[in-house]
Order: C-alpha cells, then sequence, then structure tokens
C-alpha cells in the first residue's frame, strides 16, 4: 500500500462532539503539533462529557476548554475547510458525506464504540473512554505513520 500524505487540515467528528470527537483531535493535536490543523463537530451540540475530560488527564492532555460545536457553527465559525473529515460514528459519516456535495474534502469513517453507553461503577465506565482513547491513539498512529510529527 501507498503512504499517505498527511493532510494539512483534518476534522474528526462525531454525533455530539463531546466524547470522541474531542479526543481525537487532541490526541492528534500532541502527536503533530502545529504541523497540521485538526478540528472537531459533531451532528448537532452535547456537553462536554466529564468521562473524557478524565481520560485525557490521565495522559497529560487537558480538553477540559473544549467547547462542542457543530458541523454548521464550525462553518460559520472558521469555514469547513479540511483536507479530510473522519467520521467517528454513523451519523457524522452520513453528515460528512453530504458536505462532500459542496465541500472538497475526503471522508473517512472509523468505526469507534460510543462510551457513554456503558454502565456500571466509575472505574468500570471510565475504562470504556480509556478504551475509545487508546483505540483513538492507534488509529492515528496507525493512519498517519510515517509523515513528519510536530513534537517528537
Amino acid at each position: 500500500m501507498a503512504e499517505r500524505a498527511r493532510p494539512q487540515a483534518v476534522l474528526f467528528a462525531c454525533g455530539l462532539n463531546s466524547v470522541r470527537s474531542p479526543m481525537a483531535a487532541a490526541l492528534f493535536r500532541h502527536r503533530f503539533g502545529r504541523s497540521a490543523y485538526v478540528g472537531s463537530a459533531g451532528v448537532r451540540r452535547g456537553e462536554l462529557d466529564q468521562f473524557a475530560v478524565a481520560a485525557m488527564e490521565e495522559i497529560g492532555l487537558d480538553i477540559a476548554k473544549h467547547r462542542p460545536m457543530t458541523f454548521e457553527e464550525l462553518d460559520d465559525w472558521e469555514g469547513l475547510n479540511f483536507d479530510l473529515i473522519v467520521t467517528l460514528s454513523p451519523e457524522a459519516h452520513h453528515k460528512a458525506l453530504e458536505l462532500t456535495r459542496t465541500v472538497a474534502a475526503d471522508v473517512e469513517y472509523w468505526p469507534t464504540p460510543d462510551p457513554t453507553i456503558q454502565e456500571g461503577s466509575r472505574e468500570q465506565r471510565l475504562d470504556a473512554y480509556r478504551a475509545v482513547r487508546d483505540q483513538l491513539t492507534r488509529r492515528i498512529r496507525d493512519r498517519f505513520a510515517g509523515t513528519p510529527t510536530g513534537n517528537e
């Protein structure tokens, strides 16, 4: 398989922009620094999930100031000038495919479990977020492997 060039601007998208996409954006930003632009958006706007904040804090990344926003809010605020949209939920994937009618961006679907559905103790619930964080870390590393980084 030919190595793909790393896009200059990546958008991570999920349902509410409150768990998966802000985690992915923070992981990407940590790995590549300012060498590429990264954003995140949701189909609808949720509230930032505190378990997501806790799971990211465990690896030294702070997403506590993240403010969830929709595709439309992101478009109004800064435009949708992304080379690649990585969708993490089915509804975000459908939305991104609709956008490609008017936005010249590649779309990749990375099926990612929704950790908010996990029930049980605080630790059991947090484990679901850790699993998503670790899966996203691997996907970002594998997808963008061999490309220059900003923090290494």
